[in-house]
């Protein structure tokens, strides 16, 4: 794994660290994700929760996000258990576990994946919605899982100092997720004038290149503006 924190600038903490796929020489995401298909998704699913787990605890991570692939995901009773004995051998908190659900992937049964959430959620997990806004749900899949955080997408986030159409659509977001008692935060934040723009619409968490890039099995020093 590969850890990039998720900041908070206003008080100038680190909410958590996401856990990012990397190969043993530390290869990038795609080189991996190339050899999964559906015979080893459910596998694979498991084994990076459990190295995500595991290498947070050895860096001393506080709160770490996992992203998990909806489709590998079956009965959610069961695909938890191997995340709960991680959490437990590893001494990792529940309440400092955030699963990320890529918004990429075509979710093929969205009732099952609601269910999914509120179990994970009983459960004591925090929820998120990766790539909000670029995938293929959008609003409406916000409204069916009802997560704890939403991830803004890049694309969104990209040069919104520079463009009232993206500063329109993400001060809809927030609004939205005001209501719902969402929080939101902004991936991809690279420069200072993106940072402020977003800063001036709500946003008060932040991931990005402008803070810390990924840091493979380690925990990068943040840059603060």
């Amino acid at each position: 794994m590969a850890f990039q924190p998720i900041v908070r600038p206003s008080t100038r903490t680190v909410f958590a660290q996401e856990a990012l796929v990397r190969g043993a020489a530390g290869e990038p995401a795609g080189a991996i994700f190339a050899h999964v298909n559906d015979g080893n998704r459910y596998r694979f699913d498991q084994a990076c929760r459990v190295r995500a787990i595991e290498e947070a605890t050895a860096l001393g991570v506080g709160c770490v996000s996992i992203n998990f692939m909806p489709n590998a995901v079956y009965q959610p009773e069961l695909c938890i258990r191997t995340t709960l004995e991680a959490a437990k051998e590893y001494g990792f908190p529940i309440d400092s576990i955030i699963f990320e659900i890529t918004e990429s992937e075509r979710v093929d049964d969205l009732q099952h994946l609601r269910a999914i959430v509120e179990h994970y959620q009983a459960r004591g997990f925090k929820t998120a919605i990766d790539d909000f806004g670029a995938g293929y749900a959008g609003l409406n899949l916000l409204a069916e899982l009802r997560t704890d955080l939403v991830k803004l997408d890049m694309a969104l986030v990209r040069s919104i100092d520079r463009d009232p159409g993206r500063r329109a659509i993400v001060r809809g977001i927030m609004q939205v997720c005001s209501e719902l008692g969402i929080d939101v935060i902004a991936e991809g934040v690279e420069t200072p004038d993106e940072y402020q723009a977003l800063r001036d619409l709500g946003v008060d968490l932040f991931q990005g290149y402008l803070f810390a890039r990924p840091a493979f099995r380690a925990v990068a020093e943040v840059r603060w503006p």
